[in-house]
């Protein structure tokens, strides 16, 4: 059992960091949003420098979008199945250990 907690304690970290990191995604991703209406604005109002680095805010901020997401996607894939798998397959070793011991 109590590997079966350690394992299970083990996937539901990977499971809260990752959704934690899609949570910043979102985050970020408005703040995109945000940034390319502020460029759009800049673009339109102001000369070329001006709505230049706005520009380049935006290509920034949707950097830093996608690589939340793409680490939050890594983690969420690598806590599933949420199964205790090691523990799955340590019952069964000792399932098939007991078999053997009841032939002899």
């Amino acid at each position: 059992m109590q590997l079966a907690r350690a394992e299970m304690v083990e996937k539901g970290k990977r499971y809260g960091k990752g959704g934690g990191l899609f949570g910043g995604a979102g985050l970020f991703g408005f703040l995109t949003l945000q940034a390319l209406v502020a460029t759009a604005i800049a673009a339109i109002a102001v000369p070329l420098p001006v709505w230049a680095a706005a520009l380049i805010v935006t290509a920034v901020l949707a950097v830093i979008t996608a690589v939340l997401a793409l680490t939050g996607k890594k983690q969420v894939g690598a806590a599933a199945p949420p199964m205790p798998e090691r523990t799955v397959d340590s019952v069964k070793a000792d399932v098939s250990e007991i078999k053997e011991s009841a032939r002899r």
